[in-house]
């Protein structure tokens, strides 16, 4: 039986309010009532809940389930306790992977005080293209990974985090360079060097009149590369606001109105240990409560 499905079920029971339950485990209205609804098929067509008006409550089925549900829970937390208590000297490795520019600010941050906090946590990153990160977590390399598009495969979970600004990277010659902002359009014909493949690809699908693949003239691993490449006169980029650094021969420009949505991806089915998982909470927390507040 999946951990977390078990985990929304208690979360639901004690509250008895899909919209606050929801809220509660930051996944959707939809995902929660997906959930339980796959919970009863799974025990054979019982009714967990009922409905009452515009509330719900537990059947006698749910209160009985509730019950082992909990002590279930509970007997897995004590155990999780015991084995890190007998285990203090093992490491415990987060794997976490990350599209470019994303690991600044915030995330770097929590990463160092989660650190600072228990010496037993390790991190392993993972910097690479959104197509790639989603793979690994698919195949069960990385436990999680902040991505910048999603997938239709139904094994992975999608938390949105916030979204980012873009602007083009051009050589301080460039006609534009002196521009305040610039239409997507007046430059996606130009010699690209693409860093990301899903930046580049979404840029193509964003825009009118798709580019010929001789448009990208180099993709490399990072936007650090990307901006060495420009400032030698190879070709323009699409940067992220993260991104963007001081480079002598580079300027930077607004793109207008162009944004992209980053996303905490993790496999739906996979187990993670306590000190992973509230590690994945507290960067979708941290993340959504400073884009909320800025």
């Amino acid at each position: 039986m999946n951990y977390n499905v078990l985990r929304y079920f208690s979360v639901l029971a004690q509250v008895e309010h899909y919209t606050i339950a929801a809220a509660r485990l930051g996944i959707s209205q939809p995902s929660l009532s997906s959930a339980i609804h796959n919970l009863e098929n799974a025990l054979g067509g019982v009714k967990l809940f009922e409905k009452v008006g515009r509330n719900i409550r537990l059947t006698d089925e749910g209160k009985f389930y509730q019950e082992k549900v909990d002590a279930a829970l509970n007997e897995l937390h004590k155990a999780s306790l015991t084995l890190r208590d007998s285990k203090n000297s093992a490491p415990i490795v987060i794997r976490m992977g990350f599209v470019s520019g994303t690991l600044e600010g915030l995330v770097a941050e929590q990463i160092a005080a989660y650190s600072r906090s228990n010496r037993r946590i390790r991190f392993h990153l993972t910097e690479s293209s959104a197509e790639n990160l989603m793979d690994l977590v698919r195949r069960e390399k990385l436990d999680m990974a902040i991505v910048d598009s999603t997938d239709r495969d139904r094994s992975l979970h999608f938390r949105k985090l916030n979204q980012r600004d873009f602007y083009v990277a051009l050589p301080d010659s460039h006609p534009l360079a002196d521009r305040k902002f610039v239409v997507p359009q007046e430059v996606v014909h130009e010699p690209q060097v693409v860093f990301n493949y899903n930046v580049g690809k979404s840029f193509k699908e964003w825009t009118t009149g798709s580019p010929s693949d001789e448009s990208v003239i180099c993709t490399v691993d990072t936007a650090q590369t990307a901006l060495d490449l420009v400032a030698a006169g190879v070709g323009i980029a699409f940067i992220s606001d993260k991104c963007l650094r001081e480079r002598p021969g580079v300027h930077y420009v607004p793109l207008q109105n162009w944004h992209q949505a980053l996303y905490m991806c993790i496999l739906y089915d996979k187990w993670l240990e306590p000190p992973v998982w509230d590690f994945v909470e507290l960067i979708v927390k941290t993340v959504r409560n400073a884009a909320a507040e800025g």
